[in-house]
């Protein structure tokens, strides 16, 4: 073993995957990327990590909402180019050529070329670790798509693509909730 440099331990253990997040603010729609995330229970409960520092993070506390989007490996130039530039002053649904569809149960869009959407509700902000916690509303999957693979950060600048999946249903069956 060869020691690592502490302010790199991070990307041993990124989570994923990469997500898009939009919000809208009362008179404009917005997606940021984010590549922190966590399911928190099978209710669904998820969470994101952002803060002041993001355009979005204003309309998420003062409209408590949103839609988590799941992109695959093709849009990932896409992807990265959302998360480089600012919803202060760019409007990424255009510039970046993606189709909002308009969510059942919340205000801002879910994504046509994501694989996935998933509605939200903010129940809870942690602001000492700028954590959004986040309750699913309805689920969408787009099971017509062909790519399928999502993207990791590992938080330098690098991704991982998903791969071959493993299945081990049978033997984790009595830890996972009724119907999965």
């Amino acid at each position: 073993m060869h020691e690592l440099e502490l302010s790199k331990a991070f990307t041993l253990m990124e989570p994923g995957p990469v997500v898009l997040v939009t919000t809208h603010d009362g008179k404009h729609d917005n997606i940021m990327t984010i590549s922190w995330t966590m399911v928190m229970d099978f209710t669904p409960v998820f969470a994101i990590t952002t803060g002041e520092w993001n355009h979005s993070f204003a309309a998420l506390q003062k409209n408590r909402e949103c839609v988590i989007a799941i992109p695959t490996v093709d849009l990932l130039d896409k992807v990265v180019g959302i998360g480089t530039c600012s919803g202060a002053d760019t409007d990424k649904f255009p510039r970046f050529a993606l189709t909002p569809v308009q969510a059942r149960l919340v205000r801002p869009p879910l994504i046509k070329e994501c694989l996935a959407n998933i509605e939200c509700k903010v129940i809870d902000i942690v602001e000492k670790h700028n954590i959004v916690v986040l309750e699913g509303l309805a689920a969408y999957i787009d099971t017509a798509r062909q790519e399928t693979r999502t993207v990791h950060a590992v938080g330098d600048g690098t991704f991982i693509v998903d791969g071959r999946k493993i299945d081990r249903k049978k033997m984790m069956a009595s830890k996972l909730p009724p119907g999965i």
